[in-house]
């Protein structure tokens, strides 16, 4: 597993040393608004993540108590993902962090209903997330 290294006590370089990887931040979409719960819905998300980068990510953001894995009641071997506390209480950072990107680049795709939504009622469409998050819903936003 990836050693996460102190660099400093500023809080910025605290969530970088977590969040400062581009899959770590791609797995946080693909559960917080996608939906995903299964270890192969992550590998096949289209941005071409390694078996065993994947797998490392997955446990240190575990281990950091930013996901939970359980057993999945229809296949035992299965491993279910889903976010913890912690790992809701980024989601406004990773909206923002969407809005951002496709203000900026014409070319990304986002469910232009979910953006606009976004745009204009902010703190209702987090409650939205946020709460479906907290329900344990798996839906899929954006």
């Amino acid at each position: 597993m990836r050693k996460i290294e102190k660099r400093s006590n500023c809080p910025i370089s605290r969530t970088l040393d977590i969040f400062g990887d581009k899959w770590t931040l791609l797995i946080m979409r693909d559960l917080a608004f996608k939906g995903f719960q299964f270890y192969n819905e992550f590998l096949d998300s289209g941005e071409g993540i390694a078996t065993n980068v994947l797998s490392d990510r997955l446990k240190m953001l575990e281990e950091k108590d930013i996901i939970v894995s359980k057993k999945y009641e229809k296949l035992k071997t299965r491993k279910q993902y889903g976010l913890t506390k912690r790992g809701i209480a980024s989601v406004p950072i990773l909206l923002e962090m969407l809005v951002w990107g496709f203000k900026f680049d014409d070319t990304t795709e986002v469910v232009p209903e979910f953006y606009e939504r976004f745009l204009n009622d902010k703190e209702n469409v987090l409650k939205e997330v946020m709460a479906a998050l907290e329900e344990g819903m798996n839906k899929r936003f954006c």
